[in-house]
């Protein structure tokens, strides 16, 4: 009996030899491993024998079967080696060197960052430094010291996000201008870049957008010094033609304050295009681009300035506002969809 037994394992392993050069994919193959290595395969099947044998002959047929198994185990793997060196060689034959490769996307930068990154370099150039600092901020950096105490009624317009009764998200950036008044003596000329938070949210209001803030302080800083460093600064971002006015407004932190349009970036300041009346102005051929205004005495001091020996100015504007004037954008979620079709035309 073990005689047989032995003679039917070895006839395995050669019909195995055989038939595996048969399996021409990946699937014959796992079909040949389960007829013969399954769990009701040929060599279970064989197996079933072992129950019948006398001890002193089942360590040679358990030896035997063992060596039968790992046989048929490399007899299949070197097939699917085989299979798989195939495969390779295959895909390289359709391989054209001389063919031009595919060049991976471009990345490009967020039309926001870049109409940042050129006001920045604007305002440096005109000599004004960049300063940062938090984005969670204390009520009197926020408010009080730029002379809006509690009770005042500026606070409503900023629709402010608090952390708790005392911290919140800033409002705009010009906080950084009274922690940098607070650290160094005059002459001062910084603007601050950065996130700004209120709770505001619809068709042209996002709860987070960006601000530029600017400030200069020294000694006999005057409103024509605002206006000449404002018009320099606007004709270098949207154009030598690009005409300026100032018309007077209300900031609690600025007195005497005023707001600056520009002429119409898309009509040219007619109130027109063609025959059809200009969306973006309305018609009135300006459009607001920021506010300004010289330093109110009570900011400085609350700092520690003395208001009767140094003057100057601030000034902020919205980075989005100006990115759609610059870029043509119609609609501020565009911004924030992160639309790759909308995005790559910045690349």
């Amino acid at each position: 009996m073990l005689k047989s037994f032995l003679e039917g394992l070895d006839g395995l392993t050669l019909e195995c030899e055989a038939r595996r050069g048969q399996a021409c994919s990946l699937k014959d193959l796992e079909a040949l491993r389960v007829e013969f290595l399954g769990r009701k395969g040929k060599l279970a099947a064989a197996m079933g024998a072992l129950a019948q044998m006398g001890p002193e002959d089942k360590p040679a047929a358990g030896k035997k079967a063992n060596e039968v198994k790992n046989a048929l185990g490399s007899l299949l793997e070197s097939r699917q080696a085989e299979l798989d060196a195939a495969a390779t060689q295959d895909a390289l034959s359709g391989f054209d060197p001389s063919m031009p490769g595919r060049r991976p996307a471009a990345g490009s930068l967020h039309p926001i960052t870049l109409a940042m990154q050129e006001i920045c370099e604007v305002l440096t150039g005109l000599g004004f430094e960049v300063v940062s600092g938090p984005e969670v901020e204390n009520d009197w950096h926020n408010f009080e010291a730029l002379n809006m105490p509690p009770d005042h009624p500026a606070r409503d317009m900023q629709d402010t996000l608090y952390v708790s009764d005392r911290v919140l998200l800033r409002t705009h950036t010009s906080p950084l201008q009274v922690r940098t008044m607070l650290s160094r003596k005059p002459p001062v000329a910084v603007i601050a870049p950065g996130k700004v938070y209120r709770r505001d949210s619809d068709l042209t209001h996002t709860p987070m957008f960006h601000q530029i803030e600017g400030l200069l302080v020294d000694r006999n800083v005057s409103m024509g010094d605002l206006r000449g460093t404002l018009t320099a600064f606007v004709r270098q971002l949207f154009g030598a033609n690009t005409n300026v006015r100032f018309r007077p407004s209300f900031f609690p932190f600025t007195e005497p304050s005023a707001e600056v349009d520009i002429s119409c970036v898309m009509c040219g300041g007619a109130g027109h295009i063609g025959n059809e009346p200009c969306r973006v102005c309305k018609k009135t051929g300006w459009v607001e681009i920021l506010g300004c205004g010289m330093v109110d005495p009570n900011v400085y001091r609350a700092v520690g300035y003395d208001p009767e020996a140094v003057t100057g100015f601030a000034f902020g504007l919205g980075v989005e506002r100006v990115a759609m004037l610059k870029y043509g954008i119609g609609d501020l979620r565009m911004f924030f969809e992160n639309d790759v079709r909308f995005l790559e035309q910045f690349s």
